[in-house]
């Protein structure tokens, strides 16, 4: 019975510990400026339809400082690839010191996926993520909602939370979102260290937010 009481009184230490060190890692992550001696390692979250088109125009204000950049779709979005290479083809132009990836994980959630599977096909693509952030190790995560970038921003915190490095989490909301916030806004609104929404109806709701008007 003592050996029992021990180890749940170490699993609940752990968590405590572990929640500490997550707000932490939250709390501080406004002060972390990445890119004051060189380049900053941008890891981008492209999802199918309008997510990627909103996200590679946010790319188009980035300045050539933001580099490399790894972008990362889901395994079965073949359409978001084809407009990553078109963009970053036209980039190339006028850098040529431009660089870039596309790595692929599995979809976190398919279009009317039950919620009960979309917890096993998380924890899928939460698998290929942690290698994957581990191995680029990012600056920063930029992001908009598709669902494959929960996984990813999980592993980006965890990188901080273990303190091997600080990655930003930079989440943009749907200028579709009017009202209320999408499922993925929800859950990184807790621990993103810069949230953006587009709609001042959505920034009364959410103080956390930054609203500067539409920027997509």
């Amino acid at each position: 019975m003592s050996f029992l009481v021990a180890a749940v009184f170490a699993v609940l230490l752990l968590c405590f510990l572990f929640i500490i060190r997550l707000c932490v890692v939250v709390k501080t992550g406004p002060n972390y400026q990445p890119g004051t001696k060189g380049s900053v390692a941008v890891l981008v979250v492209a999802g199918s339809g309008g997510h990627t088109t909103e996200i590679l125009r946010l790319m188009e204000c980035l300045s050539a400082a933001y580099t490399p950049r790894h972008y990362v779709i889901a395994d079965t979005d073949r359409m978001s690839e084809e407009k990553i290479c078109s963009f970053e083809s036209f980039k190339q132009q006028s850098n040529t010191n431009s660089q870039f990836t596309i790595c692929q994980i599995p979809r976190s959630r398919e279009v009317h996926q039950s919620w009960s599977s979309s917890v096993v096909s998380t924890l899928n693509a939460l698998r290929y993520s942690l290698p994957l952030v581990f191995r680029l190790r990012p600056d920063m995560v930029l992001c908009n909602g598709p669902g494959t970038c929960v996984p990813l921003c999980v592993a980006g915190l965890l990188l901080g939370i273990l303190g091997m490095k600080k990655v930003l989490i930079v989440y943009v909301e749907s200028i579709c979102r009017v009202q209320e916030l999408s499922l993925t806004g929800k859950i990184l609104y807790l621990v993103s260290d810069y949230f953006f929404v587009q709609w001042a109806t959505v920034r009364d709701k959410y103080p956390k937010s930054i609203f500067l008007g539409r920027i997509v």
